[in-house]
């Protein structure tokens, strides 16, 4: 199969393209630096054809999917105004399915995120899944929540009247070689300085290789089309076993400290209702102490890959311990994907 994959040079796309590659299809990798996609690991593989191209240009694009079999979209912007992240998050996305009806490419795998449940209102440890509700009220999150559901919901239109044969993943955090720290463990104040809210929530953790893995299957399971599924590692860790861990694991000494989860949660109602009755709303509020948000990054829920394992008999490989020894090991990344000594088809 040749699969184009947006994003393939950010962290979980180059594992995509490395799983893509293990398991025998050919890739057109894109991104908006030609230099850096030759740089990556897999730059030199026979499989990989490079293509440098902003998705926001439909007409290159539609050149691009001619012989293209499948669609992995993973790129998203992650950070910056609204503005910037609906181009480049929700822009890229019509486009990119308007290229796709044009050229009758009609299988994606679309790469959403945990971001668009509706965390202020799912009940303190209760089980997120599948049929959780999702944000109903996104102006009070953040730009990538956002942008997050408007995308979800161009892609569920293209699955129910465009015509398309479409997964949608949400991957919980990806973490791997190099992204170890997430926004769900606290905040950065400077260094290896921390501050800890709350210490037993579960963390919805997927290991970079087993999500790229689980991206993979999906691509070539008959029966995920048309599913939303969420991608979570098994045996899922709390905030405090996982920094426990990733500490005696490595070189890592951060200075935490930890405040209780219920404490901080009263403290950020208490300074979003004063921003909101005395400064009427103009006190610019911290995004993380705004409820909503707050809660989407701290509050102690419970997850769940069960649907994910039935639909796409699907099994992360790696468990936590052994993810952080691969990820604190001295091998590459062709090395981790077995790749160094495996022969491809042109």
């Amino acid at each position: 199969m040749k699969v184009l994959v947006t994003g393939s040079s950010g962290f979980l796309g180059q594992y995509v393209v490395a799983e893509l590659l293990r398991q025998g299809h050919e890739v057109i990798a894109v991104g908006r630096s030609l230099e850096k996609l030759r740089t990556l690991p897999w730059g030199e593989h026979p499989a990989v054809k490079f293509l440098e191209l902003d998705l926001i240009d439909k007409y290159l694009l539609i050149a691009a999917l001619r012989d293209v079999d499948a669609v992995i979209h993973l790129a998203a912007a992650k950070a910056g105004t609204f503005d910037i992240q609906y181009r480049d998050t929700v822009e890229i996305t019509k486009i990119l399915i308007e290229a796709m009806i044009s050229t009758q490419v009609l299988r994606l795998v679309a790469v959403s995120s945990f971001s668009v449940f509706d965390y202020l209102h799912i009940p303190e440890r209760d089980l997120v899944n599948e049929e959780s509700r999702l944000e109903t009220n996104p102006e009070n999150r953040d730009n990538y929540a956002q942008t997050k559901l408007i995308q979800e919901k161009l892609c569920q239109s293209f699955s129910q009247s465009g015509g398309g044969q479409v997964t949608i993943l949400r991957p919980g955090i990806v973490y791997g070689r190099n992204n170890f720290w997430n926004a769900r463990l606290g905040i950065q104040l400077r260094g290896n300085f921390w501050i800890g809210i709350g210490t037993d929530a579960q963390l919805p953790l997927t290991y970079v290789e087993n999500c790229a893995s689980a991206i993979v299957v999906a691509l070539t399971t008959q029966e995920s089309i048309g599913k939303t599924i969420n991608i979570v590692d098994s045996e899922l860790p709390t905030q405090e076993l996982y920094i426990k861990k990733l500490i005696s694991k490595s070189k890592l000494k951060p200075y935490i400290f930890s405040i209780k989860w219920n404490l901080m949660c009263i403290i950020s109602e208490i300074i979003f209702k004063i921003s909101q009755a005395f400064f009427q709303g103009h006190l610019k509020v911290p995004s993380f102490l705004v409820p909503a948000n707050f809660h989407a990054r701290f509050k102690p829920l419970k997850y769940s890959n069960s649907y994910a394992q039935k639909i796409l008999s699907w099994q992360p490989k790696y468990s936590l311990d052994m993810a952080l020894d691969r990820s604190l090991s001295n091998l590459n990344l062709l090395e981790i994907a077995d790749l160094s000594t495996t022969t491809f088809p042109l």
